[in-house]
């Protein structure tokens, strides 16, 4: 199993500003990299990390089982303010996402993320969870799975991709990931297979979006975080897709914004919720592209609550 190596980590953490007193939130504990690099600079504050994945839990709260001031939390980041009201945490002074699959959940067979290993079809990060790449691939309909392949994959072959997965399901389940890449291989035309890149990439990804429900709930949770800040607390987000991008970049613009109505004489006075740590999207320097591929589609957006 490679090791996992946290994006953009120099960058987030200096931008999240840390205050060595302060209160944290991991939403996204994964292998526990960015926040470890936070409890190291931490006096008397203190850090919770979330996670809906318990291998994860477990192997984070490992790495960080010598930090007396980090408390581990298995659950959505979606449910995290009032998991943290139930520890008396109203408020913190700087929170994290990082989006996405980390890379210890590709490296794990057996969990189904990857189109790299032959693996039972799952691609859940919570195990708990119901839903899973199984399901979706052999019982959505052809509608379905166009709409989830186009949307959440931007696969431009997502109506040849579908039918053909129509076709074989209906002669025996899709059990494997390594039957559901040939099934993607097998629809689309030779100049697209000889491309750069894994031909099946858009299809798993939009797959496991769909699996975890993860851009239903992103807008909300950035919501709730940001109403967990402290005035002038921090918020970092870390993105591995457009479509995640987009959500963070267009909330955070509204936030940020106040809309003056045409023609007002006065100019109010009132501050926006939110100011722009970081105008333009951060990625990744030449030097941490050249030690990790993941960073290679990272995006990190800052921004600051205000103190009204």
């Amino acid at each position: 199993m490679e090791k996992h190596i946290p994006v953009l980590l120099n960058e987030t953490i200096e931008l999240l500003n840390i205050n060595k007193n302060g209160i944290y939130v991991d939403m996204t504990l994964g292998g526990g990299g960015h926040s470890e690099v936070i409890l190291n600079l931490l006096d008397k504050g203190k850090l919770y990390g979330f996670d809906q994945d318990i291998f994860a839990i477990e192997k984070a709260s490992e790495r960080l089982k010598k930090f007396k001031n980090f408390q581990a939390i298995n659950a959505n980041f979606f449910q995290a303010k009032e998991k943290l009201a139930e520890n008396g945490i109203e408020e913190v002074d700087g929170i994290i996402f990082d989006l996405g699959v980390s890379s210890f959940q590709f490296d794990i067979p057996e969990r189904g993320f990857s189109y790299r290993y032959d693996a039972p079809l799952d691609m859940r990060m919570d195990q708990k969870a119901s839903l899973d790449a199984y399901y979706v691939v052999n019982n959505y309909s052809f509608e379905d799975l166009i709409k989830i392949f186009f949307e959440y994959g931007e696969e431009k072959y997502a109506r040849f991709i579908a039918r053909n997965i129509i076709k074989h399901r209906t002669l025996k389940p899709i059990n494997t990931t390594f039957e559901l890449v040939d099934i993607i291989k097998e629809a689309m035309p030779n100049k697209e297979l000889n491309k750069k890149g894994h031909p099946a990439k858009k299809v798993f990804q939009a797959i496991r979006i769909e699996v975890n429900q993860e851009l239903e709930i992103l807008e909300e949770s950035l919501i709730k975080a940001i109403d967990l800040l402290k005035p002038n607390g921090r918020l970092a987000v870390i993105t591995f897709h457009s479509l995640e991008d987009r959500i963070v970049k267009q909330l955070f613009k509204r936030l940020s914004t106040i809309e003056i109505p045409r023609g007002l004489a006065i100019i109010p006075d009132e501050l926006p919720l939110i100011n722009l740590v970081t105008r333009k999207v951060v990625t990744a320097q030449e030097t941490e592209l050249s030690d990790n591929n993941r960073a290679h589609s990272a995006k990190l957006r800052v921004i600051e609550k205000n103190d009204k």
